[in-house]
């Protein structure tokens, strides 16, 4: 099980060397991944995959979370890897800075990777101590911050970016935006794509008839899905719309919505309100078996305003779906529009409408995409890929300060 250790007022503390000048002996590499939050989402099923990925022999990690962790997520992670909860998830002004000097002194960690502006402050925590390499991350997007980055966020940014020895993003246009929020050259900073596990996500034919079976969705529908968090940037309301439209049409679409969130409470009095979508649309919940789930659409919509890399996205491509994704954040480097799936523009209920109708009749069309959409994940988008660029990095930087962490493949 994930062991939590709460910060403690024991004052006994191992100190980080500050500096490192000449070649040590081959050793794993300790790594502590800081996030502002644990708990179950795209950052942090992307962290589990890279712990997991590069597995045990060359790397030693630890999770720690800056503003509390989801017990819910510590019981579903089931990992060796023990997580350190630095403070609470009380909202409000708190200053993580020196607990989190105190969690590195003790793990002495030999690189400290931050994600996303949650987690800024493990860079200077991590400088503070001596930690030797310091790598910063940033992987999506708020609604708050779509129109641009607050000015006390982004004289932060500009502050501590800086200070780490590397930093990327997981699009060309999330590095961008970044770069450019925060006064930073973007040629000093680095893109590192998200991968998918194309053997877990494959197409099953067999297994997806009998799960629609038991989630009591007619055969001959054809299941429009979106997997994810139900919050508002996510813009499920506009797949609502487009397919409530469709279905007016006459056509045979029924909607299967995976996930939680605030919105959910919202959506289900829309969906009970329609007459259209009152039978039609299936909400499961939160589900460990996505896999699965995936295996039941014929089409996957992906309708947020803003996105860095959808995870859920790369899941559908490799489960062979054929893809309606929004023209927004990343998506255009993931999807090639009209290939590998097609685009439409943030909030375009017509336009999805349009695209919904064109697949719910045109089954050729819909296994060319899905086709196009699992060869493009395998060949681009690959987990191993991803895994080996993360172990390039680590590697890459621990080298530079004259750490030799053990051979890994």
């Amino acid at each position: 099980m994930l062991e939590i250790d709460e910060l403690k007022s024991d004052s006994s503390a191992h100190p980080v060397a500050m500096s490192i000048t000449r070649k040590t002996a081959p050793q794993r590499l300790r790594v502590l991944h800081v996030v502002a939050r644990l708990g179950i989402g795209g950052t942090e099923k992307g962290i589990l995959k890279v712990v997991d990925g590069l597995g045990g022999d060359q790397f030693e990690h630890r999770l720690c979370a800056v503003r509390g962790l989801d017990a819910n997520f510590a019981e579903t992670a089931n990992r060796a890897a023990r997580a350190y909860s630095v403070g609470t998830s009380t909202p409000g002004m708190q200053f993580p800075l020196f607990r989190l000097a105190k969690i590195m002194r003790e793990f002495r960690p030999h690189i400290v990777h931050s994600r996303n502006f949650g987690a800024l402050d493990a860079i200077p925590a991590a400088r503070l101590t001596g930690v030797p390499v310091v790598v910063h991350s940033e992987h999506g997007y708020e609604l708050e911050i779509l129109a641009g980055l607050p000015l006390r966020r982004r004289v932060l940014c500009r502050a501590f970016y800086p200070m780490a020895d590397a930093w990327f993003a997981v699009t060309k246009e999330l590095c961008a935006y970044h770069a450019r929020q925060s006064w930073m050259p973007a040629q000093k900073l680095r893109v590192l794509y998200n991968g998918v596990d194309t053997n877990r996500f494959a197409p099953q034919p067999a297994e997806g008839l009998q799960v629609r079976r038991q989630l009591c969705i007619p055969e001959d529908r054809i299941v429009v899905g979106s997997v994810g968090r139900l919050v508002a940037i996510k813009d499920h309301g506009t797949l609502l719309r487009a397919a409530e439209s469709v279905i007016q049409q006459g056509k045979n679409l029924h909607v299967l919505l995976v996930g939680n969130g605030p919105e959910l409470p919202k959506l289900q009095s829309y969906v009970k309100n329609s007459s259209a979508l009152n039978l039609r649309c299936t909400f499961t919940g939160a589900s460990e078996d996505v896999p699965a789930l995936m295996r039941v659409m014929d089409i996957f919509v992906l309708p947020s305003l803003s996105e860095g890399m959808s995870n859920t996205l790369l899941e559908s491509m490799g489960s062979g779906l054929a893809v309606l994704a929004s023209h927004a954040g990343g998506n255009p480097e993931v999807v090639e529009d009209g290939c590998s799936g097609r685009l439409f523009p943030p909030g375009s209920e017509s336009t999805l409408s349009a695209m919904l109708a064109n697949l719910v009749d045109d089954p050729v069309l819909r296994r060319t995409l899905g086709a196009a959409a699992r060869e493009r994940a395998v060949q681009k988008f690959s987990l191993a890929a991803m895994i080996q660029s993360y172990r390039d990095l680590y590697n890459e930087l621990a080298e530079r300060r004259g750490i030799t962490g053990k051979a890994g493949t």
